[in-house]
C-alpha cells in the first residue's frame, strides 16, 4: 500500500491565494480555501488513495517560538484565511480523513512523525509527503519516502533532493541553519548562500563538523572562505539554534498506518458540504464509500 501525507496548512494557503480560490457562501462566509482542500482530498481518494493523513497548524505557534522570537506565527494572516483553519480540520474529520491538528509542535512535525511510522511498516511500499516545504526534504529516504511538490507536479526522491539543494536529505537541517528559511522566520548566517553552504556541507555533512578556520577547509571553489569561516566561528551558537529550529520532531503521536485508512465519510459531512457549497464532494464521498470493500 501507499501512504499519502498532506500538509493541510500549505494546501489551505494554496487554495486561498489561488485566482479561483475565493467563494462566499449564503451566510457571507469566505469558505473557498476549505472547499478547495476538501476537493483536493476527495480527488486523491477518487484516484485510489487508501491511507491518508492531513496535518494542520491548529494554533500556528509552536515550541520554536520560544527558541527564536522571529519565528513564524499567526500575525499577518488574512482573517478570512485564519478563520478557516478549524473549518478545514472539522470538515476533513467529517469526510472521515485522519487529521493531526498540531498545538505544541507544527504540522511539519506531524508529517515527519507519520513518515517515520509509515516507513517502518513493512506493508507500506511508498510514502508520499505532499508539500513543497524545504524542511520536509529531510524526511526523504531513497525512493521509498518521497516528497511531492503539487505546484510543479514533481516527485522528489533522495537523489532529486540532492540535485535541488546540493546536499542529501540528512543535511537539510544544516543547510537551512546556514542559509536560513524565510518562510519559517529565521535568517541563517550572514554571507552564507545556498551554493556555498551546499559545497561546504557536501564535504563535512553537518554544521558541527565544519572547521572554523578557512585554512582547514578542504573545499575547492568556495568564495570568501575566510569571511564564511569567521562568521561561522562568531555565530556558531546561532547556527546550532537555527539547526534546532529546522530539525523536525518525529516523536509526535500520529497513531498507526491502519488508523489512516479511509473508511468513508461521517454523517456530518452533509452539513459541512452544505455550508461550503460542496455538494460535489458529498456525492463523490458517498459514491466512493459505496464501493469500499
Amino acid at each position: 500500500m501507499q501512504v499519502h501525507l498532506v500538509d493541510g496548512t500549505y494546501e489551505l494557503f494554496r487554495h486561498f491565494y489561488s485566482p479561483a480560490g475565493g467563494h462566499t457562501n449564503a451566510a457571507g462566509e469566505e469558505v473557498g480555501a476549505t472547499r478547495g482542500v476538501l476537493r483536493t482530498i476527495i480527488g486523491m481518494l477518487g484516484d485510489g488513495v487508501t491511507h491518508v493523513g492531513v496535518a494542520t497548524d491548529h494554533v500556528i505557534e509552536s515550541f520554536r517560538n520560544d527558541l527564536w522570537p522571529g519565528y513564524k506565527d499567526g500575525s499577518g494572516i488574512d482573517p478570512d484565511l485564519f478563520r478557516q483553519f478549524p473549518w478545514l480540520e472539522e470538515s476533513l474529520d467529517a469526510l472521515g480523513v485522519t487529521v493531526w491538528p498540531m498545538v505544541e509542535v507544527e504540522a511539519d512535525d506531524a508529517l515527519a512523525a507519520a513518515a517515520r511510522v509509515a516507513d517502518a511498516e513493512s506493508a507500506v511500499t511508498k510514502v508520499v509527503i505532499a508539500t513543497p516545504d524545504k524542511d520536509l526534504a529531510q524526511c526523504v529516504r531513497g525512493d521509498r519516502v518521497v516528497q511531492y511538490d503539487r505546484r510543479s507536479g514533481q516527485f522528489r526522491d533522495a537523489d532529486a533532493v540532492t540535485e535541488k539543494y546540493g546536499v542529501p536529505p540528512a543535511s537539510i537541517p544544516d543547510w537551512l541553519a546556514l542559509v536560513g528559511d524565510s518562510a519559517d522566520g529565521f535568517p541563517g548566517l550572514p554571507g552564507w548562500g545556498a551554493k556555498s553552504a551546499a559545497r561546504v556541507l557536501s564535504r563535512y555533512g553537518t554544521v558541527e563538523e565544519i572547521p572554523h578556520a578557512p585554512g582547514q577547509w578542504d573545499v575547492p571553489d568556495v568564495r570568501s572562505a575566510a569571511k564564511l569561516a569567521a562568521t561561522l566561528s562568531s555565530q556558531f551558537a546561532d547556527a546550532l539554534l537555527f539547526k534546532r529550529l529546522a530539525i523536525l520532531d518525529t516523536d509526535v503521536d500520529v497513531g498507526t498506518v491502519a488508523d489512516w485508512r479511509w473508511n468513508g465519510p461521517t454523517e456530518s459531512l452533509a452539513q459541512w458540504c452544505d455550508r461550503l457549497d460542496a455538494g460535489d464532494v458529498l456525492r463523490k464521498a458517498n459514491a466512493l464509500a459505496a464501493n469500499l470493500g
